[in-house]
């Protein structure tokens, strides 16, 4: 690369990540003290004990030293739909190497800000579940949710760039943050966007280049792991105490949420890629948009699509569906509705099972 990082690193016009008004808001959520420090003895003390067993730090065991170059690939670039283009081999080499760094920026920013809505919405938990062992397990998420914010910030830092919110992301967790009782919390964090997280997390463990990315992504996935763990074991019973009707709302809300996240875009569609971030991308490369979406739309025709390698996961097939289905929230009712929205029902277990024991899918 002819220009140093930072330099190739920054976008055209006036970028900033701003605060906006409507991100500021008040949550319903009740709070709930609970008087019994009574330690529930079950899969939800076991993940506790796991989580203080497992704290890390990452000043001491991550090497931060490491350089990082973000206009080579961080992931590997036979798992990157981009860059089995044919369009792709016609930019140019800056250009390449620009559309790498960015987009990969855009990538891990979503880590990032998914990491903070995780943060919020443990501490919602922490306060609004009326169980002590849970109130103490969600604590600890809590805290794993603050290094994670803490490392992909430091991470982001070393590519210069944080790229904004994707809009499906944002009303993913803006959705959850503004239900009006803690197992909406749970559904929408512990099974949706951990769901979300844990596989994506699997498949750049899988993927990537870096050394340091490396690391940073296995100890996160761990937590992760118990954290996707947290929404079967603490809820699963609590679900199938609740009256019919209620069962109905919580399920109705985790289709929603699926909804949002699956909304006008499958894995390796044009559509997924049209968000102001990632068009975005396009602009700091000097790549014109409707250059690009032909050329995608080209690469599709070809049969180059973002099909995923050897031990690699599908979030929503893998882990979120049979999330769901375990603690009983695909009912008659709504799987009617995930039909009619297009969205297959998945409910085996196994793939999930296998990531919550912390470690990655074997290739």
């Amino acid at each position: 690369m002819n220009k140093p990082i930072n330099e190739k690193m920054q976008p055209s016009g006036d970028w900033k990540v701003t605060m906006n008004p409507d991100d500021i808001y008040k949550n319903p959520m009740s709070i709930a003290w609970t008087f019994k420090y009574i330690m529930s003895g079950d899969k939800v003390e076991d993940l506790y004990k796991r989580a203080k067993q497992n704290q890390w730090d990452s000043d001491d065991l991550l090497p931060w030293d490491t350089q990082v170059d973000p206009s080579k690939p961080l992931i590997n670039d036979r798992s990157d739909m981009y860059h089995r283009m044919p369009f792709f081999s016609k930019l140019s080499k800056s250009q390449q190497e620009t559309f790498t760094a960015h987009s990969t920026a855009q990538l891990l920013s979503q880590f990032l800000h998914g990491e903070q809505g995780a943060l919020m919405t443990a501490a919602c938990v922490t306060h609004s579940v009326p169980d002590a062992t849970a109130k103490l397990y969600a604590a600890t998420q809590t805290m794993d949710e603050a290094r994670h914010v803490e490392v992909y910030a430091k991470y982001c830092d070393k590519i210069a760039i944080v790229y904004p919110m994707s809009l499906m992301l944002k009303s993913l967790i803006d959705a959850t943050l503004k239900s009006d009782r803690y197992e909406k919390v749970m559904i929408g964090m512990n099974m949706i966007v951990e769901g979300l997280a844990l596989g994506a997390f699997n498949n750049m463990y899988r993927t990537t280049q870096c050394e340091l990315l490396k690391k940073l992504t296995f100890n996160v996935m761990r937590d992760e792991s118990r954290h996707v763990s947290f929404g079967h074991a603490y809820l699963g019973p609590v679900i199938a105490k609740l009256h019919k009707d209620e069962v109905e709302d919580l399920a109705e809300f985790a289709f929603q949420a699926v909804n949002i996240l699956t909304r006008g875009a499958t894995a390796g569609t044009i559509a997924s890629q049209i968000d102001p971030g990632f068009l975005s991308v396009l602009d700091n490369s000097g790549i014109d948009h409707k250059d690009f979406f032909k050329g995608l739309q080209e690469a599709q025709d070809l049969g180059i699509t973002q099909e995923l390698p050897p031990g690699q996961i599908h979030s929503v097939k893998d882990l979120m569906m049979p999330a769901l289905a375990r603690v009983g929230l695909l009912t008659p009712t709504v799987r009617t509705k995930y039909a009619e929205a297009g969205i297959p029902i998945f409910d085996d277990p196994r793939i999930l099972q296998a990531m919550e024991g912390g470690d990655p899918i074997p290739a």
